[in-house]
């Protein structure tokens, strides 16, 4: 039977994949995502700790006169990463309007598992280094890109609905809506049973311009009534 006393380097490694999980979580938690601190840190901890037991394994067992074994050293972490896509696919979802959310969550889990990886394996600074990219990649580079990027990045996205109550006066109403500087980039159509047209779009707006000030320039156009309005 074989003991294996524990490291202190090994120790070590675990508890900076638990401090660089712990940044990736926190960012996460503080956009109250569903994949947070917990899910994070664990993520972070078990894949240092594949990876150490990989790397340390490969080189317990050399063999003996008659029979050579070769391990490769970062077996486990190879299907770490292609293991945590799972993970990551649950988080992503698809809302009743047809938009994608949860892809920025499901990255971070992959980032989460390859910091780990890379502190395991004994890359500590290239880690470190790794989530201050992360952090100011999804922090600090989208604020930049809303004051100083192309007119795409400097808008937002929110779903509006409304009821009309005359089919004909529909164009009229997005004539109006595109009067008010809102970028209209999907519409739907409904006739609803009563005889009024529920009618369904994604507009764009200045990132700065308040959901509820478009709410208010919306409901003054007398055609609309039922103005419902959500971000994206």
């Amino acid at each position: 039977m074989i003991i294996h006393t524990i490291d202190s380097e090994i120790l070590i490694r675990l508890g900076l994949s638990a401090f660089l999980g712990l940044i990736i979580g926190l960012e996460r938690e503080l956009k109250r995502k569903p994949v947070g601190l917990k899910t994070s840190l664990v993520i972070s901890i078990v894949s240092c700790l594949l990876t150490i037991v990989s790397s340390e394994s490969a080189y317990m067992f050399p063999g003996d006169k008659d029979v050579n074994i070769t391990m490769d050293p970062l077996r486990l972490a190879a299907q770490i990463v292609s293991g945590i896509g799972f993970l990551g696919a649950g988080v992503i979802l698809r809302r009743g309007n047809d938009t994608i959310s949860g892809l920025t969550t499901a990255a971070m889990i992959w980032g989460a598992a390859g910091i780990g990886i890379a502190v395991g394996a004994g890359f500590y600074m290239e880690a470190i280094a790794g989530v201050a990219l992360l952090i100011f990649s999804v922090e600090v580079m989208p604020y930049f890109m809303s004051l100083i990027g192309p007119r795409q990045l400097r808008e937002k996205e929110l779903l509006l609905e409304f009821h009309v109550k005359n089919k004909k006066g529909i164009a009229e109403v997005l004539s109006k809506i595109k009067g008010e500087k809102i970028s209209i980039n999907k519409i739907r159509i409904k006739d609803l049973e009563e005889g009024d047209q529920h009618v369904q779009l994604v507009v764009a707006v200045n990132n700065r311009r308040e959901t509820t000030d478009v709410y208010e320039t919306v409901s003054a156009i007398k055609e609309i009534k039922r103005v419902k309005i959500e971000g994206l």
